[in-house]
């Protein structure tokens, strides 16, 4: 069979089988993650039994439930499917992330319904990243029922640890040795294929002051008027942070973000404890032990210029940026030419702002890029937002660009 008649063949299948690739991804999407609380081993059942009625036999990982109690979570299991296809060749593994953030407020569809309205699919996970797992899972479907490789192999990891790190997900897979590829495609959206990311690093800060009564407040130390002190301090930072710039395409600079605050006890009491998470992007160019020593003494500072303060500060979460090896091109390559034939327009080879799993890959020496069903936009997908949806047109293009590219690289 020649080239163009095997992506003939593939798109064929696709088109054929897409009902079932939606009902497929309705189904993950009626299943609950939500992280926090982190209870996701129900899901990794559902997707293994999911998987066993296409005869594919999914590899159950469960963390030990110690570990990820520990990390701030209920459970975790990952997945591994193997699909070895002869001696020789190459190991490429899909990987999809199963945890999401809950959904928050001001839906207008239910976020567990997998409703579709005009051609969309609404709920939690359809964009990130719940999508990829079927476009991963009826590419390789694809692949093996009409152009089977001789040599190589596939590998769908199906992991559950992406917001909080990655590191008890594809981090936890690798370092116990369950899988080496030689190279890697994540969960992203179709109009980019994505070769380089942000850094993220994660603290808490807790404020301790002295508590009084509200009667009396000249006999407490305000730990809230202290924290917004800091706060004012920190959020100072992104303007000096504007002139530090990247040069990465898609990638612009680093900045900071606090998003959650809590403290006090009561309207009627000073406060004596105000506790704070930030999140501090950083991008390629930086260096995280420096970022890290400058956040801690801008708090630091800040702290001693309120008398009667003192501070705690604890790392939540250090994620290095992706940067691209050079290995990585084959696959830029392949889904680039394919999402060009597919899609109709150029697909640009960028970074994004956003931190992903990829990283641990890549810091192993796998050489990777991100790539799956998805908008143009995070700002389009409605991710971490209410209503997330996923046009399905997108769905079924990008399990086309998978199936094709991996057929390439599988040759």
């Amino acid at each position: 069979m020649t080239p163009q008649a095997s992506y003939d063949a593939l798109d064929a299948w696709i088109d054929q089988h897409f009902d079932e690739e939606v009902r497929f991804l309705q189904a993950l999407v009626r299943v609950p993650t939500d992280t926090p609380p982190g209870n996701n081993a129900p899901h990794a059942e559902r997707t293994a039994e999911l998987l066993k009625d296409f005869g594919f036999d999914a590899e159950k990982h469960a963390v030990p439930a110690a570990d990820v109690q520990a990390y701030g979570m209920e459970s975790i299991t990952n997945l591994i499917v193997r699909r070895p296809y002869g001696t020789g060749g190459k190991t490429i593994a899909l990987n999809a992330h199963g945890d999401v953030v809950p959904p928050g407020e001001g839906w207008t569809h239910d976020p567990y319904s997998a409703e579709i309205v005009n051609g969309a699919m609404y709920g939690r996970a359809t964009a990130v990243s719940k999508s990829d797992f079927a476009s991963f899972t009826f590419a390789v479907r694809a692949l093996e029922a009409v152009a089977r490789p001789a040599q190589g192999a596939v590998e769908l990891h199906f992991t559950y640890d992406e917001e909080f790190g990655g590191e008890l997900g594809p981090g936890w897979l690798l370092k116990k040795g369950l899988t080496q590829p030689d190279l890697m495609i994540a969960a992203g959206f179709s109009y980019e294929v994505v070769t380089a990311h942000n850094g993220c690093l994660q603290m808490e800060v807790t404020v301790h002051g002295k508590m009084a009564h509200a009667a009396v407040p000249h006999t407490g130390v305000d730990a809230l008027q202290g924290a917004v002190h800091i706060l004012n301090a920190l959020y100072a930072q992104n303007d000096e942070y504007q002139k530090i710039t990247s040069n990465v395409a898609g990638i612009k600079h680093p900045y900071l973000n606090v998003g959650r605050i809590e403290g006090g006890t009561n309207t009627n009491v000073v406060p004596g404890k105000v506790s704070f998470k930030l999140d501090r992007r950083m991008i390629p160019e930086e260096n995280p032990v420096e970022v890290e020593a400058a956040i801690r003494h801008t708090i630091t500072q800040a702290t001693a210029e309120r008398a009667g303060l003192s501070v705690e500060i604890k790392r939540l979460l250090l994620a290095h940026a992706m940067t691209p090896l050079a290995d990585n091109q084959p696959l830029v390559d392949a889904i680039q030419k394919h999402a060009q034939a597919v899609i109709g327009e150029p697909v640009p080879a960028v970074g994004t702002p956003l931190y992903t799993d990829v990283r641990l890959y890549v810091e192993r020496g796998i050489p990777g890029v991100i790539y799956g069903a998805g908008p143009r936009t995070v700002l389009e997908s409605h991710a971490k937002r209410a209503d997330e949806r996923l046009q399905l047109e997108d769905l079924r293009r990008a399990t086309k660009v998978i199936a094709r590219a991996l057929r390439d690289l599988l040759v």
